[in-house]
């Protein structure tokens, strides 16, 4: 889910298409289909004066051939370029370093790239909580649940619509123990994606941890069916045999209604 925000930042950032061929166009739509062939490219024309544009291409190209460490290599090298000539785009390439660092588990170095984006002031404010969503998984994996709690709350503000920000939100609540505020953002985020089946799975987690077990199993069993064989739909299931014996007669609620259940996965 996450590595295509960075397409999509590109997309959005990309400047206007230079006549008589759009190279950049060109080479990031490579790198969706032939990932080597786009390396190649953008190197290729890196060393004749690509400049930003260039190194941004190397760095979708990493991306769709999943090495991300690379990728976050060539957007940081893109991203300090476009700051010293005062590009526009220097807020979006250090988002996407960020999001590529954090798809290589590099957590803390994420947290750096993103708050470089952050400091531009050139995001606008669907991007810039997307980069706030991005710092809060960075916070997660760092250990430092202040400052994701601090991240998510600015991020639902600014991109209220986003399904994985109220998510995440509930997620963390739910780690902290705030079983009520798990429940509420678990809800705003089935209003937004309720076939989604990360979302039925962390429902189906939340109101496990509240003690309402037939509405935990229920949800769980949406995961798996909408899931499939991603890791939400094996998490879901592993739940679910896990609690094998919650009786499905008994009424679900529709909000968490006491603690003390088993803790969820």
């Amino acid at each position: 889910m996450f590595p295509l925000l960075i397409f999509a930042a590109a997309a959005a950032t990309a400047p206007p298409p230079a006549p008589p061929k759009d190279r950049g166009g060109a080479c990031a739509a490579l790198a969706r289909t032939d990932p080597a062939r786009a390396i190649a490219e953008a190197n290729a024309w890196r060393l004749v004066g690509g400049g930003i544009s260039a190194r941004q291409c190397l760095g979708l190209a990493y991306v769709a051939d999943e090495r991300w460490l690379s990728a976050a290599t060539a957007f940081e090298q893109a991203a300090r370029d476009a700051h010293n000539s005062n590009d526009s785009r220097v807020g979006a390439l250090w988002s996407q370093a960020g999001n590529a660092a954090l798809a290589g588990g590099e957590a803390a170095k994420a947290r750096g790239y993103l708050d470089s984006a952050l400091a531009t002031g050139t995001l606008s404010d669907a991007m810039r909580g997307e980069v706030e969503l991005d710092r809060a998984r960075a916070d997660v994996a760092l250990n430092d649940p202040v400052a994701a709690r601090t991240d998510l709350n600015r991020a639902t503000q600014h991109v209220p619509d986003d399904p994985m920000v109220w998510l995440l939100s509930a997620t963390l609540a739910r780690k902290q123990g705030e079983v009520d505020r798990a429940g509420a953002d678990i809800a705003e985020a089935i209003k937004r994606a309720p076939d989604d089946p990360d979302v039925a799975l962390e429902e189906g987690n939340v109101r496990a941890v509240a003690g309402d077990l037939a509405g935990a199993r229920l949800a769980w069993q949406r995961a798996v069916k909408t899931g499939g064989g991603l890791p939400s739909g094996k998490s879901a299931a592993a739940a679910l045999q896990a609690n094998a014996d919650i009786n499905l007669d008994a009424p679900a609620t529709d909000a968490p209604a006491q603690e003390g259940a088993p803790a969820a996965p």
